[in-house]
C-alpha cells in the first residue's frame, strides 16, 4: 500500500511522550495510491463513495478531510469488488458491515461473500480474564445457522429456551457458534433446546442428563465412546453460555 505523505499534527496536538497519530492521507495522496491498480478513479467517485456512508474520513479542525491506511484498504475494497464482481453498492454495504462485525474475507469462495468463522472444536476452559472478554464477531441468525448447520426451527428453539440470545440489534456474539454447533451435535443424541436448559443451572445436572440419553437411547458406538462424544459437547456448550451469560 502506498503511503504518501503524511498529514502533520496541528498546532499544540502533540504531547511529550504520546503515542504517535495514525497516518493521515489527503484525498490527493490517496488518488495516487490508488491510481495504479484504479486508473478511472476520481476525486468525485470517492466523494460519491463518502456520501453513501461506505467511507467515512476524518475531518480536521479547519474542515479538510483527511484519510487512515484503513480507509484506502476500505476504498480498494470497494472499487474491487464494483470491477471485478459488479457488486451494486447494496451488496457492497453488507459486505463491509459483515466485515466490521468480524466476519472474514474467503479466500476460496467464489461469490467473494464475507463468511463467518467456524464453530470452536474441542474449546479450553477459559480463565477469569477470558471469561470476560469482549466478543470479536458479530453474526445475523442467517450467519450464524450458515455456520454450524441449524436450521430455523432448531434455532427459534434455541431462542426460546434462551440458549441463543441476541442483543438489541437481533445480532449474535461470537459464543453463540459455540452454542449452536454443540446443541446441533447433542440434537444428533435426541436432545431437544428444552432439554438444555439444565446446563444453565447445575454441573450435576449435566451429568445426570448424559446418564438419561446414554439409558433411554441406542447408538451407534460402545457407552465409553458415546458419553465421551455427549460429555464433550455438553462442555462446549456450558462453557460458550457462561461467557455468553457473562458479556450480557
Amino acid at each position: 500500500m502506498s503511503a504518501g505523505s503524511v498529514v502533520g499534527h496541528e498546532a499544540g496536538e502533540k504531547t511529550s511522550g504520546a503515542a504517535p497519530a495514525p497516518r493521515r492521507l489527503t484525498i490527493g495522496k490517496v488518488l495516487a495510491s490508488l491510481a495504479e491498480e484504479f486508473p478511472d478513479v476520481t476525486t468525485s467517485k470517492i466523494r460519491f463513495l463518502e456520501a453513501e456512508g461506505l467511507v467515512r474520513p476524518h475531518r480536521t479542525a479547519s474542515g479538510y478531510r483527511t484519510y487512515s491506511e484503513d480507509d484506502v484498504a476500505r476504498l480498494r475494497y470497494i472499487l474491487a469488488a464494483q470491477r471485478d464482481r459488479y457488486w451494486p453498492l447494496k451488496v457492497i454495504r453488507e459486505a463491509l458491515d459483515a466485515l466490521d462485525r468480524g466476519l472474514s474475507e474467503p479466500t476460496d469462495q467464489p461469490d467473494g461473500r464475507p463468511r463467518p468463522p467456524a464453530p470452536p472444536v474441542d474449546p479450553e476452559v477459559p480463565d477469569a480474564s477470558q471469561l470476560v472478554s469482549r466478543r470479536e464477531v458479530v453474526l445475523t441468525g442467517p450467519e450464524l445457522r450458515e455456520a454450524t448447520g441449524i436450521d430455523r426451527d432448531t434455532m427459534h428453539a434455541l431462542e426460546t429456551y434462551g440458549l441463543l440470545r441476541s442483543d438489541d440489534r437481533g445480532l449474535f456474539g461470537q459464543d453463540s457458534l459455540a452454542i449452536a454447533a454443540a446443541a446441533r451435535a447433542l440434537a444428533s443424541h435426541g436432545l431437544e433446546a428444552r432439554h438444555l436448559r439444565p446446563f444453565r443451572t447445575a454441573a450435576d445436572r449435566e451429568i445426570g442428563l448424559v446418564d438419561q440419553v446414554l439409558a433411554t437411547r441406542r447408538g451407534s458406538g460402545s457407552r465409553e465412546e458415546r458419553a465421551a462424544e455427549i460429555a464433550s459437547a455438553c462442555i462446549a456448550l456450558h462453557v460458550a453460555l457462561v461467557r455468553d451469560g457473562l458479556a450480557h
